[in-house]
């Protein structure tokens, strides 16, 4: 069942996802090389704390962490442990809030440290760009399919790897709820959930540089990785679809 909400709902989810940017606006410019990953959320627990809301993934259960950092090849819901984390790894932090009875979620992938590399540099740059254009196509009267088409053909043109088993979601009072939302089109557009207002989603973008196919890592419990072990990446944002505009709440 879709929890479509209502205008005080998403004002109190606006709140959330304010304190959520400003949390990751605060936490990104700390993570420098050197850093291990418990450190990373250990200060993203103290910095979502400060901003007066809750930390929201170690709400789901049997996760017991703030973020998920993925590095390298390492795709999703990678938990944070002793690794160090070096000049010119590709780290994903994906992390969520919860304030006034609600949840949000963002994540963003970057180059660590100060080592260039245009290849991927590109690769980011794509996930971005997609990401943005198939927030557009989060509007009513549009279809999922419209953003799950936008999602596959700004990856795939690119020759990048759409990973098809991992999809965005809807959000509110629980992280993660209904509906999924692939980053494939499978089915005829029309065929798709037809967006209304109060439709509140995480659109997730989330790609690799070889293959679709995913694995799961072995010795790191809930970390997922390519199954060829290329470059990941995951962007996302939380939007909230009004009858006159969609916002972006992250």
């Amino acid at each position: 069942m879709i929890n479509y909400k209502t205008s005080k709902e998403i004002g109190a989810m606006k709140e959330c996802g304010l304190k959520l940017r400003k949390s990751v606006e605060l936490l990104l410019p700390l993570v420098k090389p050197g850093m291990t990953t418990e450190l990373i959320d250990k200060t993203a627990e103290k910095i979502i704390v400060s901003q007066g809301a809750e930390t929201s993934f170690n709400k789901v259960k049997g996760y017991f962490w703030t973020t998920c950092v993925p590095i390298n090849e390492q795709v999703v819901h990678t938990p944070p442990g002793k690794r160090v984390i070096k000049n010119g790894d590709v780290l994903t932090i994906d992390i969520g809030a919860y304030f006034g009875g609600f949840h949000t979620d963002y994540a963003t992938t970057f180059i660590v440290g100060k080592q260039e590399d245009s290849k991927v540099s590109h690769f980011l740059d794509i996930g971005k760009e997609t990401l943005t254009n198939a927030i557009k196509q989060a509007k009513v009267g549009n279809h999922l399919g419209h953003i799950s088409h936008a999602i596959e053909e700004g990856i795939c043109k690119n020759g990048y790897f759409v990973m098809r088993q991992l999809t965005g979601h809807g959000v509110g009072k629980e992280l993660h709820e209904e509906p999924f939302v692939p980053g494939l089109l499978d089915k005829p557009i029309e065929k798709t959930l037809k967006i209304k207002p109060g439709l509140v989603l995480a659109i997730e973008v989330i790609y690799s540089m070889g293959t679709e196919e995913i694995a799961y890592e072995k010795g790191v419990d809930w970390s997922i990785i390519t199954a060829d072990k290329s470059l990941s990446a995951c962007f996302e944002h939380t939007v909230a679809i009004t009858d006159k505009n969609t916002f972006i709440l992250t």
